[in-house]
């Protein structure tokens, strides 16, 4: 066995993990976007209504 084969034979058997990590993050990351942009939409209704509230 070559050094050349040895070469392909571990980056080959590293792509599986590397593309599952990747799509992991890209998931992961859309979440916590989602969450945050939810949290900030929430709270901004929220001053809406303190302010509604505070007016009565």
């Amino acid at each position: 066995m070559t050094p050349w084969d040895i070469f392909v034979d571990v980056s080959l058997s590293l792509i599986p993990p590397i593309l599952v990590g990747g799509i992991f993050y890209v998931i992961m990351r859309s979440i916590l976007r989602a969450d945050s942009k939810e949290r900030e939409v929430y709270s901004q209704i929220e001053a809406e209504e303190r302010a509604k509230q505070e007016e009565k």
